[in-house]
């Protein structure tokens, strides 16, 4: 029997857009130590962008830490796997180097270069030409996005507006194939990190390949495109200069991984339409089914996942956390006259305990979400947050409970058509991400969606759990079938049933405010030559 302290580790790297995480976790989904580096996100209009060394160099620190917390540890690595964000788009030259900055999933630029591609001349639906539209569902299970922010967005953009990047691109990875490529000098992708260059034939879970026609649809280069692998494949070992600057030895594995959405879902629920939601910068919801499925008027489809022979049904919300973030970071303790000096500190406890106080309903205070515009069930970028009804009578403490209400209204209005996607009420939602480690949200939650909220054990690091469930099974020491037993549940929030009158009125009110306001956000903030936000 293995004892705990030479039980064999993963070193887990999770990659999100706030910055990196490197966790060690035990084949149960232990998590021994973790550390976390930040990584600058820069923002200018629709541009949105992240530095591809940053966050190698994140990865390195937040690594060397975790590897240094106990003298045992570098012994113990039996294998590294990544999780990243997705929707990142980076450009590898020739010299194994990033051209330029990775472009975000946040980056609206190719709305216009996708629009051309995508549209017909005289018939359209819902932005697509109809054949084009229907080839890119049966193959694909998605199209391209018409706010431009995914893969295909950005390469059709590079295509259209950079030629000269675009030439000197060797291969365009998304964020988890550049780490796999820093990592063992593979160039590859997984079937979920590829998804959103919806150049691919999804129809076959365990084998999706490049379709010849998608890729001339969106101009591109079959040849700048990696090969496709499973996220349980281990795709070599470690280069020996990284071993070397880990302190790992030179044969540890490298298993391919898969992106958040992916790796969230191994690590919260794993079983078909078990429902899962993640509340981190972003927020979505997650099922695993088992087939293909595609809900075009509102943006949900069931898609390839990191595990073998079944899709993952998503509906994504652009801004969870961020709304407490932007709380904290632009309006509580902004860097301005009124705060010059001041340091920011660790306010969301605070920010609990303060929304705790406030009656549910925030007083009847609305708070839209919508940051940086939406995209389930409606992919609206022009779409803008806002505090409504806002009174003499109200406080910041409202305030502060109605950015938590309003998340958790946006996840209801996301749960009605992917309920209806799944065939079935969602049930039991086991919560992970950042945002599930408060207690009042997750109460919130559930009040707000009538269903029961499943506080993980530890849902902030259902990234790299995942991600090391994935080496399990990549390296034959775990089966898929074995990690419904190893899920931890510190908590189950029931919904109060004298609050779902109140919730409803509310949830009724929040859906007209879109209604009402939409088309004076299109107005406000459309920008004629693109088309996309400003």
């Amino acid at each position: 029997m293995t004892t705990p302290g030479t039980a064999p580790l993963v070193l887990a790297v999770d990659l999100g857009t706030s910055g990196c995480k490197c966790a060690l976790v035990a084949q149960d989904g232990t998590v021994v130590a973790w550390a976390f580096r930040p990584v600058a996100l820069h923002v200018e209009g629709v541009r949105a962008e992240q530095d591809p060394e940053a966050w190698w160099q994140a990865l390195l620190e937040a690594a060397g830490e975790v590897l240094a917390a106990d003298a045992s540890h570098r012994g113990r690595v039996s294998a590294v796997c990544c999780s990243t964000q997705t929707e990142v788009t980076v450009c590898l030259g020739r010299d194994g180097r990033a051209i330029g900055p990775a472009f975000s999933w946040l980056d609206a630029r190719g709305a216009a270069a996708v629009a051309r591609r995508v549209r017909g001349r005289w018939l359209n639906i819902e932005g697509y030409a109809p054949l084009k539209l229907w080839r890119w569902l049966r193959l694909t299970g998605g199209a391209p996005s018409l706010t431009g922010r995914d893969a295909a967005g950005h390469m059709a953009f590079i295509r259209d507006e950079q030629p000269a990047v675009y030439e000197a691109t060797r291969c365009f990875l998304n964020a988890l194939d550049y780490l796999n490529f820093r990592l063992c000098g593979r160039l590859c992708a997984t079937q979920d990190s590829i998804l959103t260059s919806w150049v691919t034939d999804n129809r076959d879970p365990s084998r999706i390949r490049y379709d010849d026609r998608l890729i001339r649809a969106l101009g591109l280069d079959a040849g700048k495109l990696p090969a496709i692998v499973h996220s349980t494949d281990v795709l070599g070992p470690l280069l020996p200069a990284v071993a070397g600057q880990l302190g790992l030895p030179a044969t540890t594995p490298v298993v391919a991984g898969a992106v958040d959405t992916s790796a969230v879902a191994v690590g919260a629920a794993v079983p078909d339409y078990e429902t899962h939601l993640y509340l981190g910068t972003s927020s979505w919801l997650g099922a695993h089914v088992p087939g293909m499925r595609t809900d075009v008027r509102h943006k949900i489809a069931a898609v390839p996942s990191a595990v073998d022979g079944r899709y993952l049904a998503l509906a994504l919300q652009s801004t969870a956390g961020a709304n407490l973030s932007f709380l904290r970071d632009r309006i509580l303790y902004h860097p301005d006259e009124l705060a010059a000096d001041e340091e920011h500190p660790a306010v969301y406890e605070a920010l609990n305990r303060i929304a705790a106080r406030v009656p549910p309903g925030s007083r009847g205070l609305i708070y839209t979400p919508w940051l940086f515009g939406e995209r389930t069930p409606v992919d609206d970028p022009l779409l803008r947050a806002g505090l409504i009804n806002l009174s003499l009578e109200h406080s910041r403490e409202d305030i502060f409970r109605a950015f938590l209400e309003g998340v958790a209204l946006n996840t209801r209005w996301m749960m009605e058509p992917f309920g209806r996607l799944l065939g079935r009420s969602p049930g039991t939602i086991a919560a992970v991400g950042g945002g599930a480690q408060s207690d009042v949200w997750c109460q919130i939650l559930a009040d707000v969606t009538g269903q029961p909220i499943r506080q993980l054990a530890h849902p902030i690091q259902a990234n790299a759990i995942g991600a090391a469930f994935l080496a399990g099974v990549g390296t034959g020491a775990l089966r898929f079938s074995d990690l419904p037993a190893l899920r931890r549940t510190r908590r189950l929030y029931e919904p109060a049933a004298a609050l779902r009158r109140l919730y409803g009125d509310k949830f009724e009110a929040f859906k007209e405010v879109r209604a009402r306001l939409a088309p004076l956000y299109h107005r406000l903030n459309r920008v004629p030559a693109t088309g996309a936000a400003a």
